[in-house]
């Protein structure tokens, strides 16, 4: 399997490659539930060709309509249970915080069929068999299982969808619609851009200071060297030797995470993971039933795509998560 970085001393998300070559990660805690397949996508393993390269799930990007159509019918594989494209169904993402109940009805949205909905970024389901499915390039996926009532959620949440607490939606969502006790849910964050990678402009960190009432504002320190490969990356003071890198981050951590550190000329080190982390709290999910991912795409951008690292030449991986029967 592909060698990657990873964001602290022991990993947290598991690395999987199937038999049709495609590589996915998971988190063992969704695992454990027993109610649901889900994965997060790589870049490694599908059909698509040149910067799409290998596993593009958008249909919108350019790509070759056959190699992507390819590349969901390698995951229905992964996911299991006979699924075909048939079972996808797709976001609508603009970065709002809008989240759809999704029925039988909606089957193959998004991959076999239009879309009859737009600006969704969020969906939950409680019926089996449903592959929710959003789309991701830097931007978080939040995953929601509901053991108790057999329900789940996914959504979209970039920076724009982290400070309007689409998490917090997408858990009153499945309150309204099932019953869902914010208790019982299980959630994660999925692979998306770290804080160490993550700079921002003074009015994206005045709106989460404003939203998260953030009075103090740590400063950010940084070392950034070059040398011979390979080198080594420090992580929470764990450290990894890691090919094909051209600079180290070195930084003070806190134990306690933050959302924004402060950088010189009005700029900031933005933190989604913690963002997100504190709204499902906020909502009521308890903090032991977060599990938070140890890869970022920016970190690994020959693995996911990152659209920090390579703008508009990419494909985008996604997120998926099924309720079975």
């Amino acid at each position: 399997m592909e060698k990657i970085v990873r964001k602290g001393q022991e990993p947290i998300m598991k690395q999987h490659i199937h038999e049709n070559g495609m590589e996915y990660l998971t988190f063992p805690a969704l695992d454990a539930t027993g109610i649901v397949s889900h994965s997060f996508s790589t870049r490694i393993g599908g059909a698509s060709k040149g910067y799409y390269s290998a596993t593009n799930f958008s249909f919108t990007r350019g790509d070759v309509k056959e190699d992507v159509e390819e590349n969901y019918r390698r995951m229905a594989q992964i996911l299991g249970y006979g699924r075909t494209l048939e079972h996808f169904v797709t976001t609508f993402q603009t970065h709002t915080t809008n989240v759809m109940r999704i029925t039988k009805d909606d089957m193959g949205k998004g991959v076999c069929k239009d879309r009859n909905y737009v600006d969704v970024d969020g969906m939950i389901t409680n019926e089996p068999g449903i592959i929710l499915t959003t789309f991701h390039a830097d931007c978080p996926p939040i995953y929601f299982v509901d053991p108790v009532h057999k329900a789940i959620g996914l959504s979209h949440s970039g920076w724009k969808g982290t400070v309007g607490r689409i998490g917090a939606r997408t858990v009153e969502a499945m309150t309204r619609e099932f019953g869902t006790d914010p208790s019982d849910l299980v959630c994660a964050i999925g692979p998306s851009i770290c804080v160490d990678c993550y700079e921002v402009s003074s009015d994206v960190a005045e709106k989460f200071i404003e939203e998260f009432e953030i009075e103090d504002i740590p400063e950010y320190i940084s070392d950034f060297e070059n040398s011979d490969n390979p080198l080594e990356i420090y992580n929470n003071n764990s450290i990894e030797k890691v090919e094909n890198t051209s600079s180290i981050i070195k930084r003070n951590r806190e134990e306690t995470p933050v959302i924004l550190y402060k950088k010189a000329g009005s700029k900031y080190q933005l933190n989604l993971w913690e963002a997100i982390r504190r709204t499902l709290i906020d909502a009521g999910v308890k903090t032991y039933n977060i599990s938070i991912t140890d890869i970022c795409s920016h970190c690994n951008p020959d693995y996911i795509f990152s659209h920090r690292t390579t703008g508009e030449k990419r494909g985008n991986l996604a997120a998926f998560l099924v309720l079975n029967s």
